[in-house]
């Protein structure tokens, strides 16, 4: 199978000619290993190979699994993979293996996706842009001056250079939706319990952190969902196992009421201004939605972002803070001597600051959230705003100076973190952290399915995604809407120049570049 053919088709399609006997299950895998010994050199979204363990997985494949021999990538970030690394984006992981298979990990396996690495992603991934100190950055293939996002950065980065046509992507304040819309992709947040953490965890941050996937194709994102979904054993939620998320593609949507919102609700406490062409791309999908004979009505949903904010911040420096003493606990260090970066250190010391009833009462607003948004959707079906305030920013400009890691360094001062948190703190974390990506932290705290659909193209030449909320549960109207746009746009067919090109000349000098390093199983130390 040549390079171009395989990074023309998504997961399905893939599957399909496997099945048909058009292509071997073999000849697609190897597609995959030489596509990314070819490109992650400059593009940096793989952080670990596992080729040779994939080969002997990809024997044992159900043929009637619906991703029968497809490549995949997990993350690294919480999709353990038994006695095999599992960094979190972090130096103080690097030599860290969990001892058992997440049972999404297990999952992946079912659906016949063969996993061939890991993608990168920050440090414990705590930001919306993927530049961790251990590893290296991914590129963003539409641009390479540009971030793909995070903090699932190195899935969309892989995706959207046709590495493989999905990989695994988890969202806590919007990880999912931020990388797809900077990288031209589809992105899926399910609702909250929809997809298990276990056996490792219960929740992660609360429940504001659901697992799921990057894809080209909405199909791919359905038939996986059909794949991953409901509670596992001890699982927190009674969340059973449904079917008929990709058989409900076969369907539009019948004609729904969609409020459609610039976002000032969430922007405006922080200052934020709304670029031209985010407001261009939420305009522009009003339109075609109303020209698909849905009804639209501009109307802002019924936030205090301000308060909203507050929240997320305050549960996610608790969160913070108890995974530094995990991360202690796991690898034997003190965690005055982890070797963590200069910002994530800052942050967790300002958590260890805060008082339970702040805590408390930080979780208790999510409930207002969530109840005010219910009321909502009783009116609209769906809403449509924002994913980011801006197109994808440069690499680099988001990411803490040198001189504010410094100032935040003086937070290990006695009582420095308390005092700052009096002097409001958190506020300024809030203005300096959610200034370009205020829009996502909603559908983490009211626990509803969220999605990036990718319907817009600057003069620049790089995707703007729009972001449309439904009510809980709502993932199969969800898939029904992006599926019906999908068909108008054809989206799919938008890739970044680098992934439709021709065939590289033999003998191309990239394809003797270094490579991320392979993973090997190898006896524990002790």
């Amino acid at each position: 199978m040549k390079d171009h053919e395989y990074r023309r088709h998504d997961g399905l399609g893939l599957a399909a000619l496997i099945r048909s006997g058009e292509v071997s299950r073999e000849e697609v895998l190897e597609a995959a290993c030489t596509a990314i010994d070819l490109d992650n050199p400059q593009l940096g979204a793989v952080v670990r190979r596992r080729y040779e363990r994939a080969r002997h997985e990809a024997d044992e494949v159900e043929p009637r699994s619906p991703f029968a021999g497809v490549p995949f990538l997990t993350k690294d970030l919480l999709m353990g993979l038994a006695d095999e690394p599992l960094s979190f984006g972090s130096a103080a992981l690097a030599d860290w293996r969990p001892e058992a298979d997440a049972t999404l990990v297990k999952r992946f396996r079912q659906a016949g996706l063969v996993i061939l690495g890991q993608s990168g992603c920050p440090e414990l991934g705590l930001m919306g842009i993927t530049e961790p100190r251990a590893f290296p950055h991914p590129v963003n293939p539409w641009g390479r001056d540009y971030s793909p996002g995070g903090s699932s950065g190195g899935a969309a980065a892989a995706v959207a250079a046709g590495l493989v046509p999905l990989a695994g992507a988890g969202d806590g304040g919007g990880s999912i939706r931020i990388p797809a819309s900077q990288c031209g992709l589809f992105g899926l947040k399910p609702s909250r319990g929809r997809v298990p953490l276990g056996p490792a965890h219960s929740e992660v941050w609360q429940g504001a952190v659901v697992e799921h996937a990057l894809t080209r194709s909405v199909r791919d994102s359905a038939a996986l969902l059909d794949a991953i979904n409901g509670m596992d054993e001890g699982g927190p939620y009674p969340v059973r196992h449904e079917s008929g998320f990709l058989a409900a593609l076969e369907r539009a949507p019948e004609p729904l009421t969609i409020a459609v919102s610039l976002g000032e609700p969430f922007s405006a406490p922080f200052g934020g201004e709304l670029h031209p062409q985010v407001r261009e791309a939420v305009e522009a999908a009003a339109r075609r939605c109303e020209a698909l004979g849905h009804r639209v009505e501009w109307c802002d949903p019924p936030v205090d972002g301000t308060a909203l904010a507050h929240s997320y911040l305050t549960l996610y420096l608790g969160h913070l803070s108890a995974d530094l003493a995990w991360i202690a606990e796991q690898t034997g260090v003190r965690e005055s001597r982890l070797a963590i970066e200069p910002a994530t250190r800052a942050i967790a010391r300002l958590g260890r600051h805060l008082k339970a009833r702040d805590y408390e009462l930080a979780k208790r607003h999510w409930n207002t959230l969530g109840r005010a948004m219910g009321a909502f959707h009783r009116r609209f079906d769906l809403l449509l705003m924002p994913v980011l305030s801006a197109p994808p920013p440069l690499r680099g400009s988001l990411y803490p100076s040198r001189w504010r890691e410094a100032l935040m360094g003086l937070l290990a001062l006695p009582g420095a973190a308390a005092l700052a948190l009096k002097a409001g703190g958190l506020e300024s974390l809030a203005r300096e952290s959610l200034r370009y990506s205020p829009f996502t932290q909603l559908a983490n705290l009211t626990g509803q399915p969220a999605m990036s659909l990718p319907l817009h193209i600057t003069p620049q030449g790089l995707p703007v995604g729009v972001q449309c909320l439904g009510p809980m549960g709502s993932e199969r109207r969800l898939l029904q809407f992006a599926a019906q746009l999908e068909r108008e746009v054809n989206w799919a067919e938008r890739l970044p120049l680098e992934v439709r090109r021709e065939p590289r000349p033999e003998g191309d000098p990239a394809s003797k570049a270094p490579v991320a390093p392979e993973v090997r199983r190898e006896p524990r130390s002790g």
